[in-house]
């Protein structure tokens, strides 16, 4: 992971000092508070604090990223945070560019990682605003838009309070359960001229906060419930990017021989090709998923995301105890309902999920485990190089293209077929963007890249064709940022999801389901995505349309990157998702699932 500056880009003129304003104060705390980068698109009601990085901080430290729409910024910053752990920040403009930022907000909410996002307001002194477009670029509570899913929200009124505001805010972003947090800045503050930059308080003197480990006599209690299971499962859910804490997930679950099972919808956290590893990791349960669950005596589950769903989905038996050990709790309130079904536990450790697994090892006498090697890719299927390409033979296709390539996997479409890619390192795999907002691909993959950027890692991302084209003008920030990446668009032409959902409808109300393409296809005129891709300055190949052709394109696409490119390929497959994934979307609540 790589944290330093685009040297070259956008780099300003030398500036004079003219005096010192409010804006080159939060500039500075910004810097102090190490905020490697800025996310934004321009507005006016942060033009005080635009000129400030610019020409008071010389655009470094931290640098802007120009984007074309705000939610790309947003999710930009989700990308980033998914590599590192750590925030960057975002500014949106006003009320105006908070609300095209929501949707982006609330999935990095949904996903629980942190991000230092600014927001500004027209002068909140009424006598100040300008006729007509401060009015509107003004709201009396403008945090009020998020305030269900960002972690702290402020709008301080001075020089003073913006200092503290920035430091708490970032504090509580950082600090488990991570989330968004968001300061607005009114502009009157921003432009105000200050006799003398104020000293900033050292932030290191406002520490974020350790990590929440649970009792000694509830690691104790743990201890013995896991050496006393005959059968125990651990579920893996929300986890670091730690190699140090993955050796230590492998080697508990070794000396308990506990099955493991992960998701699909977080990030990887243990080796998939492992022989505790009970079943592929899925969006929603598969057989083996549910046969390992109804067979366990005891569950594990370290911030497991729905717990309470994936419970209830199986059938766990009553007599099946739970160990529960997450913070998510801390987080949950009356108007998302992104906390899931209510979770059984027996006992549960309110604590850091990673920091509980080292003491609950350290009771059991488990060894620290051997970190993972940096690996190539290992994909898992092969096929015919003639046949056209559907979900399945794409990632087949992808992975012979990229065996003998160190990649991270940023994004995968919902259709992936799971049992097709192993991980074996927890930068192998990114998970998704938590909140199932399309549209945050893009956004995602280049601020994945960005904190990937000389790691010697090549990020990947398959990505859906409506994702695509929701963000597609985000390509320009990864081109003009010199980002390399390779993008494959799995390109159904269809909002395929919902073709499934009414093909069930017409099922139930006896109807014809040649009609389910209606409302659905993305076609008549066909897109060519990869030429929206040149114009902003990738490299666009496609469409491609079977096995080997993909298998060329992405050796020429991996060419592209190493060079410095970022590359989309357009790759047009048959509508079709993998047999769990399809009845996982139709379920209805309580059943379980079928192959």
């Amino acid at each position: 992971m790589n944290d330093m500056t685009l040297s070259g880009i956008d780099v300003p003129v030398a500036s004079s000092d003219n005096g010192i304003w409010g804006s080159d104060v939060v500039a500075q705390m910004l810097r102090a508070l190490d905020i490697p980068y800025l996310a934004l698109n321009p507005g006016s009601s942060f033009r005080g604090l635009h000129d400030s990085l610019v020409n008071h901080l010389g655009n470094q430290q931290p640098q802007m990223l120009l984007c074309l729409h705000e939610e790309h910024a947003v999710a930009v910053a989700h990308g980033y945070a998914k590599v590192t752990g750590k925030p960057m920040g975002v500014v949106l403009h006003s009320n105006v560019g908070l609300m095209h930022g929501v949707m982006a907000v609330y999935n990095a909410w949904c996903d629980r990682v942190p991000m230092l996002i600014l927001g500004a307001t027209g002068p909140v002194d009424a006598a100040e605003r300008r006729p007509w477009i401060d009015w509107l670029h003004t709201a009396k509570d403008q945090g009020a838009l998020i305030r269900p899913y960002v972690k702290w929200d402020d709008q301080p009124a001075s020089v003073a309070a913006a200092i503290d505001s920035l430091i708490r805010a970032t504090n509580l972003a950082r600090s488990a359960p991570q989330a968004p947090t968001y300061v607005c800045l009114d502009v009157s503050m921003q432009e105000k001229r200050l006799d003398e930059m104020p000293p900033l308080p050292d932030p290191k003197r406002f520490a974020a906060a350790s990590p929440s480990v649970p009792a000694a006599a509830e690691v104790g209690e743990a201890a013995n419930l896991l050496r006393q299971a005959k059968a125990p499962l651990i579920l893996f859910g929300r986890m670091s990017r730690s190699e140090r804490d993955w050796a230590r997930r492998v080697a508990l679950a070794e000396q308990l021989g506990a099955s493991v099972l992960t998701d699909i919808k977080t990030a990887a956290v243990f080796p998939t090709d492992h022989r505790l590893h009970a079943a592929k990791p899925s969006f929603f349960l598969d057989a083996q998923a549910v046969d390992a669950i109804r067979a366990a005596d005891l569950i594990l589950a370290f911030d497991w995301i729905d717990l309470g769903g994936s419970l209830r989905q199986a059938g766990a038996s009553p007599s099946t105890r739970v160990i529960s050990i997450s913070l998510d709790h801390h987080l949950h309130n009356g108007w998302s309902m992104d906390h899931q079904s209510l979770a059984p536990a027996d006992l549960h450790l309110a604590a850091d999920p990673d920091a509980a697994m080292h003491l609950i090892a350290d009771a059991l006498g488990v060894d620290p485990g051997m970190e993972p090697a940096v690996q190539p890719a290992l994909p898992a299927l092969a096929c015919d190089g003639e046949q056209p390409l559907d979900v399945v033979s794409l990632a087949a296709a992808m992975g012979e293209a990229l065996q003998d390539e160190v990649v991270t996997l940023v994004r995968l479409p919902l259709g992936w077929a799971t049992e097709s890619w192993h991980f074996r390192h927890p930068l192998d795999y990114l998970g998704i963007d938590g909140g199932a907002g399309i549209g945050s691909g893009p956004g995602m993959l280049i601020g994945a890249a960005l904190a990937l950027k000389g790691s010697g890692r090549l990020p990947v991302a398959v990505l859906g064709d409506g994702d695509t084209m929701m963000a597609a003008s985000a390509f320009w920030t990864a081109a003009h940022y010199k980002l390399p990446f390779v993008a494959i668009v799995s390109n159904n032409r269809s909002f395929f999801n919902d073709e499934i959902h009414q093909e069930r409808v017409a099922r139930q109300r006896q109807r014809p389901v040649e009609n389910k393409w209606i409302g659905q296809r993305i076609d008549e005129p066909d897109i060519d995505i990869a030429a929206i891709a040149r114009a902003q300055g990738l490299v666009g190949i496609g469409p491609i349309r079977t096995v080997n052709d993909l298998r060329q394109a992405v050796g020429e696409a991996v060419k592209a990157a190493k060079a410095g490119s970022s590359v989309l390929i357009d790759a047009r497959v048959a509508p079709g998702y993998n047999p769990a994934m399809t009845a996982g979307l139709t379920r209805h609540a309580g059943e379980t699932p079928k192959d």
